[in-house]
């Protein structure tokens, strides 16, 4: 054959082999369909995210006087008892939808949507959605202490899962869909468009994967992008030029990293323990979240830079307004303030808390430094910076998230290094201690756990229900307990661990499986041999997607 015709053919070869069966995989999952409603997520939920923002202001103007996000100046010249009133009446509007509104009787936020993307396909109701962004409006308008990060990002996933629900797509495409909502919700929240995007893996998806990271870029890169347009180029926190003094402060920022650990462990169990006691008291519903707002009036009538989502307090501690008694002072207040918002069911995150918190740690440390060591410490603010993230790094088990929000705060690569030494030393103090973040523990306490890996949340979320034989239509069975012929039962709610645990220990490969709800009827079998297959499928799943 001659050499000219040879190389079409070559060409065409190469095509057949190499690039055809990557195209017509990338058509298989619907690639151009995932980008195109990964554009249309970002839009959308950045446009919520502003509105969120707008409407918070809204609420706060009868009793403020002003939509502006710096709350503590304007409520320092408010009467006391004004002070008082906004947070209980506010806790009494959130009461009454809790009661009569809310699906779950409860406020949602970013654990909601891991639960969701690991257990419920990611699906997330959009009246849940708007729900809970109500809530969470009049919680933050009314002076509630608690952060609009968490609201937004359920906002922004539930409509992403409604979006969803409009194609038929597999579970792989429905997480990295959801984790676009949470991605643009996170970028629009902050102007950190990066920082949205590693959230969305680190946080929500807990593995890291080429075939989601493009859809997630797109949506929070379109967040930023329309946030820019409609509020300017400004990050939320504006952050003084902070120069490191000398490389031998190194130490000391990671000295700051032990410091931030301990102040996250004891807020952590600051969190838990006013939730467990919180729900020693039996009281109306409605009633919990009155009380709430009336002892957080009653600590903002003497420090009102508690109330509200915290950014003007922030923003003071990292421009160093602020005494050394004063920012000791707050810290140990807005731990308290925020443990009684969550508590007494007020709609919020802790993501602003936890960056409220580490500023004030890290200016209290610099402050400090600087009167024994004067000539090697750098500004408190350089220090107050650092410590937003290593205590949210910790609370929020999203260690690169807070690294790359404070480099694009910054734009300094010198802070960076000084943040990440902080950072990883919190965070592993914090994981020795704890071992997980409160996002983890919130699902702890609903009998969800994830941190193990996916091996261990399918053996707490398969149910037998998945795997079981149905008993053939017009089968009728009855569950006798003393018939020898009957196999031990299992309900059809129960997980499959718990399956194969009474496998093993009746050294059976089938059981009876009867429902709660009718004990004496058997509605199917469960087969050891179907039990493994659906388990071992299922960790395959889990597999491909982490790794694909």
């Amino acid at each position: 054959m001659p050499e000219d015709k040879k190389h079409p053919k070559r060409a065409l070869d190469f095509f057949t082999q190499n690039i055809k069966p990557n195209l017509i995989e990338f058509e298989r999952s619907r690639g151009v369909l995932i980008w195109l409603l990964a554009l249309i997520i970002g839009f959308v939920a950045a446009y919520l995210a502003i509105v969120f923002r707008v409407l918070i202001g809204w609420v706060q103007i009868p009793w403020l006087g002003t939509s502006s996000e710096r709350v503590f100046e304007a409520a320092i010249n408010l009467p006391w008892y004004v002070i008082l009133a906004a947070p209980t009446f506010g806790g009494l509007l959130v009461g009454l939808l809790l009661v009569f509104v809310m699906p779950g009787k409860r406020a949602y936020g970013v654990a909601d949507v891991i639960e969701a993307q690991a257990i419920r396909n990611s699906r997330i109701s959009l009246r849940e959605g708007l729900s809970n962004a109500l809530v969470s409006i009049l919680s933050l308008g009314t002076g509630a202490s608690a952060g609009r990060e968490g609201p937004v990002v359920h906002l922004g996933a539930s409509i992403a899962s409604w979006l969803e629900d409009r194609f038929n797509f597999s579970k792989s495409a429905r997480r990295t869909l959801l984790a676009c909502g949470v991605a643009a919700a996170v970028s629009a929240s902050f102007n950190v468009p990066l920082a949205g995007v590693v959230f969305a893996h680190e946080v929500i998806l807990g593995h890291y994967a080429l075939r989601a990271f493009v859809p997630i870029a797109i949506s929070s890169a379109l967040g930023a992008v329309i946030v820019r347009l409609h509020l300017g180029n400004f990050p939320a926190f504006i952050i003084p030029d902070y120069q490191i003094s000398s490389h031998w402060e190194f130490p000391a920022f990671a000295l700051l990293g032990l410091v931030c650990a301990l102040v996250a462990i004891l807020f952590q169990f600051m969190l838990m323990g006013t939730d467990r006691f919180a729900r020693r008291f039996e009281i109306p519903l409605w009633q919990r979240p009155v009380i709430g707002g009336f002892l957080i009036g009653c600590i903002a009538i003497y420090f009102p830079q508690i109330l509200g989502v915290g950014y003007d307090a922030t923003d003071a501690a990292l421009k160093q307004q602020f005494s050394l008694v004063l920012l000791l002072a707050l810290l140990g207040l807005k731990a308290l303030a925020t443990s009684i918002t969550l508590a007494s069911r007020f709609g919020g995150g802790i993501f602003s808390p936890s960056l409220y918190l580490g500023a004030m740690t890290g200016g209290a440390f610099g402050m400090t430094l600087s009167m024994f060591f004067p000539l090697f410490a750098s500004s408190q603010g350089l220090y107050a910076i650092t410590g937003m993230g290593a205590v949210a790094a910790c609370l929020l088990g999203a260690p690169l998230s807070t690294v790359l929000i404070a480099f694009e705060l910054t734009g300094d690569y010198s802070v960076t290094i000084a943040l990440l030494l902080a950072v990883s030393i919190s965070i592993s103090l914090h994981r020795a201690f704890l071992g997980q973040s409160y996002f983890h523990w919130q699902l702890n306490t609903r009998g969800l756990f994830l941190k193990g890996g996916p091996h261990r949340y399918i053996l707490h979320t398969l149910l037998v229900k998945q795997f079981m034989t149905p008993l053939a239509k017009g089968e009728n069975e009855k569950f006798n307990p003393d018939n020898e012929e009957h196999p031990p039962w299992i309900s059809v709610s129960a997980t499959i661990e718990q399956a194969l645990r009474l496998f093993d220990k009746k050294g059976l490969d089938k059981l009876a499986v009867i429902d709660l709800a009718d004990p004496e009827k058997i509605v199917g079998w469960a087969y050891k041999i179907d039990a493994l297959h659906e388990y071992n499928q299922a960790l395959i799943d889990a597999h491909v997607e982490h790794t694909q």
